[in-house]
């Protein structure tokens, strides 16, 4: 927490560098960058991904989670990539939530999209 009543009382100038960003210029010069008013930024100035994406955030890092306690001992040291089908589960999950289902692509969807002989 900032005291920004005794900052003020330092203060020469204060700028708006930009939302939730200011500057202050002490009388001596320096000068002090303040976020979100000295809040806490998350809650301020949450400028970040909305919560209907995050949730999917999380429940991959869940489920990366669960395999690192049931696999972990026999893992190796390295970085993984989650599997694309662990992504497309996760999304289908959330989408049907929300009522939504996606269908799939019949056999001669899948030929066209992938026959250039017509052009692009």
């Amino acid at each position: 927490e900032l005291n920004l009543d005794d900052l003020a009382s330092l203060t020469s100038k204060v700028t708006e560098i930009r939302p939730h960003t200011e500057e202050y210029t002490l009388k001596n010069g320096r000068r002090i960058y303040v976020l979100a008013q000295g809040r806490l930024v998350n809650l301020v100035a949450a400028e970040g991904h909305p919560s209907e994406v995050m949730d999917m955030s999380f429940a991959n890092q869940f489920l990366a989670l669960l395999q690192l306690s049931r696999e972990g001992r026999n893992m190796e040291k390295k970085v993984y990539v989650l599997p694309p089908q662990q992504d497309q589960e996760i999304a289908r999950i959330k989408l049907e939530t929300m009522g939504i289902r996606i269908d799939s692509l019949s056999k001669a969807q899948e030929s066209y999209i992938t026959d250039y002989s017509a052009g692009t």
